[in-house]
């Protein structure tokens, strides 16, 4: 079966809205769902550039984006002065993994928030409450999580 590039663009496209309306940038979006779908996970800025029809400098904005949150990483091509952008070997995993620290601490913060309010019976009180048991929640299950996706992606 041939592959059908129309199809990809649109893929790529739509899975970035997607993305985009869950609150992720909508440029590294599309700079990372073109990464997925390229034969090797890897494109240079310039190829980025001309797949998305974007500028480079929208391009460069992005792949800093996503090198910061861990899922992408700039490879220097021997022979060139031009990088390429390549996925981890799991890239969601590399994500959720990096984002795993922030859990621990928004739940801290959110229990000295707590601490500062003046009402342990109030709305606020309890809301904030809420926040720290859920990011505590996720600070604990998600290593568990993480754990069980080793175990699953292994048996493909």
């Amino acid at each position: 079966m041939a592959r059908d590039e129309q199809a990809l663009r649109a893929a790529v496209e739509q899975s970035a809205a997607v993305l985009a309306s869950a609150g992720f940038p909508k440029m590294p979006a599309r700079v990372l769902m073109s990464l997925m779908v390229s034969d090797d996970g890897a494109l240079t800025a310039s190829e980025l550039a001309q797949r998305l029809e974007v500028s480079a400098a929208g391009i460069s904005g992005a792949v800093r984006y996503l090198q910061t949150i861990g899922i992408i990483r700039r490879v220097a091509q021997s022979g060139s002065r031009r990088d390429r952008y390549e996925l981890p070997e799991d890239p969601w995993y590399a994500a959720a993994a990096s984002e795993s620290r922030v859990y621990g601490a928004l739940a801290g913060l959110a229990d000295r928030a707590i601490d500062a309010l003046d009402d342990p019976s109030s709305t606020t009180t309890s809301r904030v409450r809420d926040m720290a048991r859920f990011y505590r929640f996720l600070d604990i299950r998600l290593p568990h999580l993480m754990a069980e996706w080793e175990v699953l992606r292994r048996q493909v």
